[in-house]
């Protein structure tokens, strides 16, 4: 199973989280683990975290029993200000629009017509789909910086991409360049054009400084392959990379003066998603990753982590041992489920606000 829908972890966030080696059955049961918390934290909140670009449709008048000047989103929050709001198919001008609340949005959850402008909802001669609303939707459209294309996209179909740094992108992220967006599902090993000069020659793990031609060619918290042996980089001085030896799940081993570093750079992508369309990009085109909420991210790691434990031991084993382990089980996982409804759980309206 691949990642198919937008997540608020990586696969690699679990696999550190709980120390899981690199197997193929691993990695499907990661994946589709930090899927499924996705989809609960979403259903359980009753808001999504991440953009999607569409035109969403609202009667008028409806059941809300708002203000005829006021339009709830509901569960269809916007993440940024919309391109159009249309009435019965007539345009709407954003100057007459006030986007709410304006002290702290995005996420708008509201719309309210400015009471000053000669416009109001309801030109349509059927209450259905009166408002269409274009735009961007979710929570918010925040970034972070994913280091940049290292070679250009000539096609709009390839499902494959080069990145410059391994350690900002993972399985599960949504990668953005230009205005396109993918869903990163795989990743693999480019050459980075660094040989081991000296290090790494004994299977000791205490043999951690690698010499390397360019040291600017790798990054802090990339994980790096020589021969069948993956590394982690741990920190960079100069030439000298210090790194964590025999990192998920290989074998210490001994590698010779010349042997090619590679790094998990080679993405495999879907294209085009959420309302983006797949377009070409140039060689060193900035790249960005959706940032997905901290405290969401972590429920997400939790969350997915609780489930391959649980898998993996029949949903029936504590984690821990005597009776203090059952006592206390799970209770930090429901912390974090609470902390997150608290803080981001999408509130019931009951009367007219």
């Amino acid at each position: 199973m691949a990642v198919t829908t937008p997540c608020y972890c990586t696969r690699e966030d679990v696999k550190r989280a709980i120390d899981i080696h690199e197997t193929a059955r691993n990695n499907w049961q990661i994946d589709r683990a930090i899927q499924s918390a996705a989809r609960n934290i979403e259903g359980f909140l009753h808001r999504v975290f991440y953009p999607q670009d569409t035109t969403r449709y609202f009667d008028w008048p409806n059941f809300q029993y708002a203000y005829p000047w006021r339009l709830w989103f509901d569960q269809w929050e916007l993440a940024a200000i919309p391109t159009s709001v249309t009435t019965g198919g007539v345009t709407i001008p954003l100057s007459a629009c006030n986007f709410e609340p304006v002290n702290s949005g995005p996420p708008y959850t509201y719309l309210e017509l400015r009471r000053d402008q000669p416009y109001s909802f309801g030109v349509s001669s059927t209450p259905q789909r009166d408002v269409a609303i274009t735009g961007t939707f979710g929570y918010w459209t925040a970034t972070d910086p994913a280091g940049q294309f290292a070679s250009a996209i000539s096609s709009t179909t390839s499902p494959i991409v080069i990145v410059s740094d391994g350690s900002l992108v993972g399985v599960g992220d949504l990668l953005i360049v230009d205005s396109e967006r993918m869903l990163v599902s795989n990743r693999s090993t480019l050459d980075t054009g660094q040989t081991n000069l000296t290090g790494g020659t004994a299977a000791s793990a205490a043999d951690v400084a690698i010499s390397v031609t360019d040291g600017t060619q790798l990054h802090i918290d990339e994980v790096i392959q020589l021969d069948s042996e993956r590394m982690l980089i741990v920190d960079i001085t100069g030439n000298t990379v210090t790194v964590k030896r025999a990192w998920d799940g290989t074998v210490l081993a001994t590698h010779s003066t010349g042997a090619h570093i590679y790094a998990f750079r080679t993405l495999t992508v879907a294209r085009g998603q959420l309302g983006t369309t797949a377009a070409t990009h140039a060689s060193a085109a900035p790249a960005s990753i959706h940032r997905v909420p901290s405290l969401i991210r972590d429920l997400a790691i939790a969350e997915a982590t609780n489930r391959v434990l649980q898998e993996t031991g029949g949903y029936r084993d504590p984690q821990g041992d005597g009776a203090a382990a059952i006592q206390h089980l799970g209770t930090a996982l429901a912390d974090l489920w609470d902390e997150a409804e608290t803080t981001f759980g999408r509130k019931t309206r009951k009367r007219v606000i």
